[in-house]
């Protein structure tokens, strides 16, 4: 590695263009010019000036050397000034969520981001576990689960709930829904409907509903594909539960119905972020948006 100190003194003598202006500006004498650029074309291994008289001109290695110079001095401005940032529409925000929620989200985010040009939005769709995961391992700012983790490990802000719809074809419209219809329907299946679906016999407020068990409901078919699980139940093949922000995106709104519960079914929505993490301007922003878009 060449010595900085040299080259800061070979970049300076460039710039003011005299060894004794040099010196004085540098509060070194003029010897000790001399000797630095002498040290740094020994560690080039190249002439970097050829000298006339009080004047000098620069050999092509020494302007290669003096660009590398100017290059150093600029790339420490830059560290400098990227340090003294901390604006909330500034910089880049890495946030995972499920991908219902995404949906909902993403728009937002965008918006966001179109009004703050200077603002980067990486949004990921990931289980539970993978993001408690990337959040501890410092690879996400942000995570938003319905699980609440330990404490010990995570910043926890509750943002709000998401409501859980059972969603049925359009010809179970203001029928009362049993346990037998379900099962004779049979369920669309996705990575989470097992979850979902338990967590909707049990809190809908059907006490009748809570001795059914999720996998003895017949399968007819399987999708992982967030925005195609609808599709069957609009086909008049099975029903499903998923978040209410995954019902509000399907296009074919007109072709299902949604079962009203005796009691709201919802998920808690927790926010989470890495603990003794300092947070910055930006994540405050972000956080703060979150629970406007997010409330009851």
């Amino acid at each position: 590695m060449l010595n900085p100190v040299w080259l800061h003194t070979f970049k300076t003598l460039v710039d003011v263009g005299h060894f004794t202006k040099t010196s004085d500006k540098l509060f070194m004498t003029q010897p000790g010019v001399s000797q630095h650029i002498q040290k740094l074309e020994a560690a080039c291994g190249y002439d970097l000036l050829i000298r006339h008289n009080k004047t000098f001109e620069l050999t092509e290695q020494g302007q290669h050397v003096y660009a590398y110079a100017q290059q150093l001095l600029k790339n420490e401005k830059d560290l400098l000034d990227s340090l003294n940032i901390d604006d909330p529409y500034q910089g880049c925000i890495k946030l995972s969520c499920s991908g219902s929620l995404a949906l909902s989200l993403f728009p937002k985010l965008l918006e966001l981001q179109k009004q703050n040009p200077k603002l980067v939005i990486n949004v990921e769709v990931a289980p539970n576990q993978k993001i408690l995961h990337d959040v501890q391992q410092g690879n996400l700012d942000l995570g938003i689960v319905t699980h609440k983790p330990q404490e010990s490990f995570f910043e926890i802000e509750t943002l709000g709930a998401e409501s859980l719809c059972l969603v049925l074809p359009k010809a179970f419209s203001n029928t009362h829904i049993t346990i037998e219809q379900l099962q004779s329907l049979g369920m669309v299946r996705h990575p989470d409907a097992n979850h979902y679906l338990s967590l909707y016999l049990n809190r809908c407020g059907d006490p009748n509903w809570q001795d059914l068990e999720t996998d003895k409901i017949k399968t007819v078919c399987y999708i992982n594909q967030l925005s195609q699980i609808l599709l069957p139940v609009a086909k008049g093949i099975g029903f499903t539960v998923l978040p209410k922000s995954a019902v509000d995106s399907f296009y074919q709104l007109d072709d299902i119905t949604v079962h009203q519960p005796t009691k709201q079914v919802t998920e808690t929505l927790y926010c989470i972020s890495k603990r003794h993490k300092p947070q910055t301007q930006r994540l405050g922003m972000i956080i703060a948006q979150l629970h406007k878009w997010l409330r009851n």
